[in-house]
């Protein structure tokens, strides 16, 4: 249990952290416009309070989808439309440049980092994966994960290669091929059990869509095959499990 409450924990900052990567950190700009408004809250249904005037100085805090959290030199803290925002100037003068992510982005990305969780042969599993992708249709990922069973607790080591046939897809399939090692760690009270290392593979079918920004959801299927580790017999376990999670790409 304590295993599974750290692995949450390592997610959460994880999420957290990748979250505000993406947000600006006290940047100064000035006002070329008449003026721009700012609202209460992050949309056009949040009443305007407040409107800063040309010269004026306003620090842009964060941001949220097409919204941006602003500061005046006054105190004054509000949003303000991405649409106002990119007229605005650097205190050099120049013209800001807001980073934009598309869908376009995300089908030629190059890099995924992401964290999962599901099921392994019926019990709970965690994971983390990071991938790069040699081309829009072909990527290859290598994944850490752990499995946590009444019976027995697994680690396993897997690298795979993965096809996406549709990338300009926002909800984009994609189907793998996978190979690695797998540590089982049996539960027993009165006798000592055996830790084995196995050698296994697997194939997975599953559904990649973008969120927002540079997140990702994905979920998929996956049928593994695990080999003996003796010679003499042909005891191979085949077994079932799914896992969805969340990812950022660059």
């Amino acid at each position: 249990m304590r295993i599974q409450v750290l692995w949450l924990l390592i997610l959460a900052l994880w999420i957290t952290t990748m979250a505000r990567a993406e947000e600006p950190a006290g940047e100064f700009v000035r006002i070329a416009d008449p003026y721009i408004e700012i609202h209460t809250g992050p949309g056009s249904g949040y009443p305007v309070f407040y409107v800063a005037e040309r010269g004026e100085e306003i620090a842009i805090l964060r941001r949220k989808t097409d919204w941006f959290q602003v500061r005046t030199r006054r105190g004054k803290e509000g949003w303000v439309h991405r649409d106002q925002l990119e007229r605005t100037l650097t205190l050099a003068g120049e013209k800001i440049k807001l980073a934009t992510v598309t869908l376009e982005a995300f089908s030629e990305r190059k890099w995924e980092l992401g964290a999962t969780g599901g099921d392994f042969g019926g019990a709970a599993m965690l994971g983390l994966y990071g991938g790069y992708a040699f081309s829009r249709n072909l990527s290859a990922e290598l994944g850490l994960a752990q499995s946590f069973g009444n019976i027995s607790s697994t680690y396993s080591l897997t690298g795979r290669l993965v096809a996406q046939p549709f990338p300009e897809w926002r909800y984009s399939p994609f189907f793998s091929l996978g190979t690695g090692y797998i540590q089982i760690n049996p539960k027993a009270t009165i006798i000592y059990p055996e830790r084995t290392t196995n050698q296994m593979s697997y194939v997975a079918l599953g559904l990649r869509t973008w969120l927002t920004r540079r997140f990702i959801f994905r979920i998929e299927y996956d049928y593994y095959t695990i080999f003996s580790a003796t010679n003499d017999r042909d005891d191979n376990e085949e077994l079932n499990g799914w896992q969805a999670g969340f990812a950022v790409f660059f």
